[in-house]
């Protein structure tokens, strides 16, 4: 008597265009890559904004710090006091810089790494400020959530910092995804070029 083997494939056999996560991510780098980064870039703005407002209302209007919530918390104070809030969106940038990374190529993906590296790094002073709130324990026996870097620059100052240094890479990278220096413009799968350098040459 002979036995039948089915054979089926595992879950490693199964091409990565398959699964519905690598299919969105596929369409946001490609087709979609366009509009996610626009959309991408209204959030990130929109951040930005706020602290830049908040920076506004500790030095050039004077207001004390606990009342320098920037706009958005003039009409919710509770919520842009919640570490949760602070949290979430330097994830929703970790995730978004990591899910549109693969749209880009050559000289645009170096600049969109490093942004990628400092918001990484972001996220953790996040995560540990989150973590205090969670247990109700601060370092360094401090009376408000304490991340590390936040030892030697205000947190004011420092999350203004941050939010620059993950900025600038982040708009050289997308320069250099819309006008790519010659050689490198063949490579793009989306439809964010705009001209080749060699175009203007």
């Amino acid at each position: 008597m002979t036995e039948s083997i089915v054979h089926r494939p595992s879950s490693a056999a199964v091409a990565p265009s398959d699964r519905p996560l690598s299919r969105l991510v596929d369409r946001l780098n490609t087709a979609w890559h366009e509009r996610a980064l626009q959309i991408f870039m209204v959030i990130v703005l929109a951040h930005w904004a706020e602290h830049l407002a908040q920076a506004y209302q500790v030095y050039a209007l004077g207001w004390p710090i606990p009342e320098s919530r920037g706009v958005l918390g003039l009409w919710f104070p509770w919520l842009v006091s919640s570490e949760l809030l602070h949290y979430a969106y330097a994830l929703v940038m970790l995730v978004g810089i990591w899910m549109l990374r693969p749209g880009f190529t050559g000289l645009s993906r170096v600049w969109w790494n490093v942004s990628l590296v400092i918001q990484f790094w972001h996220h953790i002073e996040h995560a540990l400020l989150q973590g205090q709130a969670l247990v109700g324990r601060n370092l360094f026996n401090s009376p408000i959530p304490m991340s590390i870097a936040q030892i030697w620059i205000p947190r004011v100052e420092l999350h203004l910092l941050y939010n620059s240094l993950v900025f600038i890479p982040m708009v050289i990278g997308m320069y250099y995804h819309m006008f790519p220096p010659v050689g490198e413009e063949t490579h793009a799968r989306c439809t964010c070029l705009v001209r080749s350098q060699q175009a203007t040459a």
